[in-house]
């Protein structure tokens, strides 16, 4: 019996690197929308909705420390917004752009072209004073 959980937890080891997903029926509007509240989320999603494949964390420049970073990106995948995996030692993410628009038409060109507007909205009025 003993040999047999030992066999259980050696062989879930790898499995620990996996990382949990939102399925569509669990992806709600209110936590997506709580995710792309953030500037620096939304810089993220910004950065990987220019790219169909995935990127780094380490490729997508944040003014924030890399545990934060992290947590930036667990608040993104949590929500559904993102999906990540391991590429060896490094965690890709890349952005769930069919599941978003199947399940919320039209949201994220929305999104992410109000922040494109807020961005420089908010360059327009520091240029100004």
């Amino acid at each position: 019996m003993k040999t047999v959980e030992y066999e259980r937890a050696v062989t879930s080891t790898p499995m620990s690197r996996e990382l949990l997903h939102p399925t569509l029926d669990e992806i709600r509007l209110e936590n997506v929308m709580k995710a792309l509240s953030d500037p620096v989320r939304m810089h993220m999603v910004r950065e990987l909705s220019r790219t169909t494949g995935e990127l780094s964390g380490a490729s997508i420049d944040v003014p924030v420390s890399k545990a934060t970073a992290t947590h930036h990106y667990r608040v993104l995948r949590e929500s559904g917004v993102i999906q990540q995996n391991y590429r060896g030692t490094a965690k890709m993410s890349k952005l769930r752009r069919s599941d978003l628009d199947a399940l919320f038409p039209g949201f994220l060109d929305a999104a992410l072209t109000a922040a494109v507007h807020e961005m420089a909205r908010h360059s327009g009025c520091s240029s100004q004073g």
